[in-house]
């Protein structure tokens, strides 16, 4: 959801705004969301600044004028209070959080590579978008969508925002995850 309603929201290309989010403003404070954002299921940003290429964990909070860095992750659930700065390049935690540590650069390309994803899935619905009929029952053999290999070359670092912890992931051509893994 978003609310204009008493500031302006400004929201630059390649973002991701997530099912279930709700952006707000503020007479003195537009929210500004900058390029290539990724915000996660639930998550509120409350007349915030969010940075370039930043992530926002699913059902996190970000108050009044609080200003979250380029490159930061704020993990899911997390709480950042009215005013606060996250540091570029920052994993932050919990309620009120707390800098985890700083980013790779690895774990960034791991975060672009996700967004580009979303990017890729944005530009096959308006390519394919068709207006269809309401299922009565559960297709047996209904199609995945399938992505491009471009997206797993031979060796990609892919990230997962678990719950209160970040659980870093690599998936080569030669090895596949284990059966109780994240995957």
């Amino acid at each position: 959801m978003l609310r204009g309603d008493f500031g302006r929201i400004e929201m630059r290309k390649g973002s991701n705004l997530q099912d279930g989010c709700v952006v707000h403003s503020l007479p003195d404070f537009d929210c500004v969301i900058e390029e290539d954002w990724h915000i996660g299921h639930g998550a509120v940003i409350h007349a915030a600044h969010i940075g370039r290429n930043a992530l926002v964990g699913m059902n996190a909070v970000v108050m009044d004028k609080a200003v979250v860095g380029k490159d930061a992750f704020v993990a899911a659930c997390s709480f950042v209070k009215i005013g606060l700065q996250v540091p570029p390049r920052a994993l932050v935690a919990g309620i009120t959080f707390k800098v985890v540590r700083m980013l790779s650069d690895e774990e960034i390309a791991g975060k672009s590579l996700g967004t580009g994803l979303y990017h890729h899935l944005n530009a096959r619905s308006l390519a394919s978008m068709e207006e269809v009929q309401l299922l009565s029952a559960v297709e047996a053999q209904r199609r995945r969508v399938v992505l491009p290999k471009e997206f797993f070359p031979g060796s990609t670092e892919l990230f997962l925002l678990l719950d209160w912890r970040i659980a870093w992931l690599t998936k080569t051509s030669s090895s596949k995850p284990a059966a109780s893994s994240a995957w």
